[in-house]
């Protein structure tokens, strides 16, 4: 009997202990934040063995797990194995964990036949590019550089480093095209905080959508959008590099974080430090030294006023992976730059020598984002900023100089100074642009099931501007003017997925506002008071399109999008910039285009080591109102230092294709070859078809990878780079009629632009050491009217990785 009651009490603790049953459940993600599609994941004991796999977002849940304490195993092609002892002794199991990716070298030679984040963003319908950043964290290449090896994307830069840039899609650029960092605008950021100052170490991946853009992005982009996604890893890591080259050029970044994985306390920060001269060579037709009577000899000279410096940072500090935020940061943001300024809007025939521009930037920052929040399903997304940024234009040097770099003489040979008092017309100025600027991204979606989903986005960006000159008297600055811009910007989308998942449908509308304001205060007639001239514009719109996919094979997918897009002026097309050589024009009208992507993916294909996949894309624009440098320009000459934006009075067209192959063989060689090809027409004051302005209508580009492992140390690997950029001639100067005579003054000519590069990573792959040679046989580049950029240079980087600490 004794016995009896002993067995009957441990059987109890038995049946009790598994009536007493939990649910394990979380989201698996790799180190760099990307959920772990198809983990397998295992929970077991002596007695008991549940198994479980990680969805497209990295989600699982398994039930009825006796209370009690476990080993957890989860195994993914893509990382190494982790376990884990848990304890099961609650009705729910909250867990995050994170994988740590295998070697480079191993990821090299896994095949994962899965949808991964990028493939399903390249299978959604949007004509869209994704720009991989992993190669170049280690080279002596700008974040810009990668842009331009993308296809239908065209850098178009005034110069060298810290010169002004802008992004050509499908032949559309300047404010046509937004650039966004984690979906905040980067005009928000300032001159100082730009692509061409951020490292690739600090950017996880790069998105170009191309006409039509999604509604999650929620932007009046017409051209198309480049978001640029910073990392956003939960694993402790620090990565420093340091590189030097040509034209005194000096380039400095490093980005860490700290997370302790029992709370999810996490720290990031990263910074960054530019410096160049600029002082390459150049020739053209302006490049002359003008002696006694004004003659004037051309010259191959080197710029010399032309330094750039920039330095900035970024400090978040919140929680990753924890059971009320996926990602929660507050932060800060600085940069300061300095640019010294060579010439105005044309390269002339006087440079100029004492005029240069000062930028700063401090802004709060804020990242939330969570899925599941509340309910299956619902995701929540918000980035904002807040802050202010300054610039100022400094220009009081009244001496002229040659392109030689000495002064420059009169007629008579006596040195001479403008009777103006200063580099650019308009006389000295110590113009200070302050801005107050705030924007915020949010975005909640819901997913009914794997098949339907529903997007709400709202994006709100606030400028508010001062412009004071002190070089001007007190008196003078009472009269200086304000401007504010504000812009509010609301999608709503729908997402469809049908046939197990072949076909595929977003549709989306938006609605646009723009408020304008300018106050400037001015004299009246008689000067005896101040009366402040207003200008107010309070306007909106509606937009709307759609992008779908069908897959007719799982190797052959044709893809559709559509959109009626608007594109609301920029603060620097409406209230010009003097430091951008810009001035304003208060009544220029929004662009309205009609957007059409037809587009075919093929691949890949497969051939014992070879690998092979080709994708095609045609497009169309049909644009009112285009938003240029200006429309009727016949009087737009290289003497020009100012120029205003201002609408093509005529309807323009824009129709073109673009082709891309990537060929593999072995892991080892890739190739990746892609041409885009476009017409852009508008008419002249005449009435006849010509084409835009200053936009190169057809390019090549071309990059081959070279991989050799093991490479003189077991382990090691040596990388071989090679690219090559065609760019098709084309002129700055609108044609005005049948007669051309004269105009190839303003042609840029036909380009070829190789660079060459290797890379070495050590054994432990903690260190890596890369060699560059930009533009090798030394050719006269182009990118803006007549400013030419560099010729040859030669870079040294050294990169350091500290994975564990």
């Amino acid at each position: 009997m004794k016995h009896f009651w002993a067995i009957s009490i441990v059987l109890f603790c038995v049946i009790k202990s598994y009536s007493q049953q939990g649910i394990l459940q979380g989201y698996v993600f790799f180190e760099n934040n990307q959920p772990a599609l198809a983990a397998s994941i295992v929970v077991k004991d002596t007695n008991l063995k549940k198994e479980g796999t990680a969805g497209v977002k990295g989600d699982f849940k398994i039930k009825n797990i006796p209370y009690g304490t476990y080993l957890l195993e989860i195994t993914s092609l893509n990382a190494k194995p982790f376990t884990q002892k848990i304890t099961i002794n609650q009705p729910i199991t909250n867990l995050y964990p994170v994988l740590e990716s295998t070697d480079l070298q191993e990821l090299q030679e896994v095949l994962v036949k899965t949808e991964t984040d990028k493939r399903r963003k390249e299978t959604q319908g949007f004509s869209v590019t994704l720009i991989d950043t992993e190669e170049a964290r280690t080279r002596n290449i700008q974040t810009n550089e990668l842009l331009n090896n993308a296809v239908g994307v065209k850098l178009r830069q005034n110069g060298g480093l810290g010169s002004q840039v802008q992004y050509s899609l499908n032949g559309l650029s300047g404010s046509s095209v937004s650039i966004f960092i984690n979906g905040i605008p980067i005009s928000m950021y300032g001159s100082s905080f730009n692509l061409n100052s951020i490292p690739p170490a600090l950017i996880e991946d790069i998105e170009v959508y191309k006409g039509v853009v999604p509604g999650h992005l929620a932007d009046d982009a017409l051209g198309g959008v480049i978001n640029v996604i910073l990392k956003k890893g939960t694993k402790s890591n620090l990565n420093a590099s340091v590189s030097y080259g040509s034209f005194n050029t000096f380039q400095s970044n490093v980005n860490g974080l700290y997370r302790l994985n029992k709370s999810g306390f996490t720290v990031k920060a990263s910074g960054f430090y530019n410096y160049s001269d600029n002082d390459y060579k150049i020739s053209g037709p302006t490049i002359v030294d003008i002696g006694l009577g004004g003659r004037e000899t051309r010259i191959t000279a080197r710029r010399f006023h032309d330094a750039y410096r920039s330095v900035g940072g970024i400090l978040q500090v919140g929680y990753t992976n924890v059971s009320w935020a996926d990602q929660f940061f507050v932060g800060l943001t600085g940069s300061d730059d300095y640019k010294e300024v060579q010439h105005g809007a044309f390269v002339t025939k006087i440079p100029y020598k004492g005029r240069f521009l000062e930028s700063d930037a401090l802004l709060a920052n804020l990242t939330y984002q969570k899925k599941d929040l509340l309910v299956k399903g619902l995701d929540v997304n918000v980035n904002g900023l807040i802050g202010q940024r300054n610039r100022v234009v400094n220009d009081t040097v009244a001496q002229a100089y040659s392109w030689t770099g000495d002064r420059a003489i009169d007629f008579q040979g006596n040195e001479f100074e403008y009777t103006w008092g200063s580099q650019q017309e308009g006389g000295p100025t110590l113009l200070h642009i302050n801005r107050k600027v705030a924007s915020i991204r949010s975005g909640l979606s819901y997913a009914f099931n794997q098949d339907n989903r529903i997007l709400v986005n709202h994006v709100y960006s606030g400028l508010d501007r001062v412009d004071e000159d002190r070089w001007l008297s007190t008196l003078e600055n009472s009269l200086a003017q304000s401007s504010n811009l504000y812009k509010n910007i609301y999608s709503l989308s729908y997402e469809l997925d049908l046939f197990e998942d072949r076909w595929k449908l977003n549709a989306f509308g938006k609605h646009y506002r723009q408020k304008v304001e300018n106050i400037k205060p001015e004299f009246n007639e008689d000067r005896t008071q101040i009366v402040e001239e207003v200008f107010t514009s309070n306007k909106n719109y509606n937009g709307y399109g759609f992008a779908t996919s069908y897959a007719i094979r799982d190797d052959l997918m044709v893809l559709l999008s559509a959109e009626r897009a608007i594109r609301l002026p920029s603060e620097n097309e409406v209230f010009g910039d003097a430091g951008d050589n810009t001035i304003p024009n208060l009544t220029v009208q929004p662009e309205i285009s009609e957007n059409v992507n037809l587009g075919f993916r093929l691949g890949k294909y497969t051939y014992k080591k070879h690998e092979i996949s080709l994708s095609t894309n045609l497009f169309s624009r049909r644009i009112k109102d285009l938003i240029g440098l200006p429309a009727n320009a016949e009087e737009l000459g290289e003497n020009d230092e100012q120029v205003q934006f201002d609408n093509f009075n005529e309807e323009t067209n824009s129709r073109g294709f673009e082709a891309q192959v990537q060929y593999t063989y072995n892991n080892n060689l890739d190739i990746n070859f892609n041409v885009s090809k476009l017409r852009l027409k508008t008419q002249n004051r005449r009435g006849q078809t010509v084409d835009i302005p200053n936009t190169p209508l057809f390019t090549m580009n071309t990059a081959v990878r070279y991989s050799i492992k093991n490479f003189l140390q077991k382990k090691a690997r040596l990388e071989l780079f090679y690219n090559h950029y065609f760019t098709d001639e084309f002129s700055y100067q609108l044609a005005q009629g049948s007669n051309v005579s004269g105009l190839d003054a303003f042609l840029i000519p036909t380009q070829f632009v190789h660079d060459f590069g290797f890379s070495y990573a050590f054994p432990k792959q903690d260190v890596v050491l890369s060699f560059d040679i930009k533009n090798i046989f030394n050719a006269d580049a182009f990118d803006n009217r007549s400013v030419q950029k560099p010729g040859r240079a030669f870079y040294l980087k050294l990169n350091y990785f500290i994975n564990k600490f």
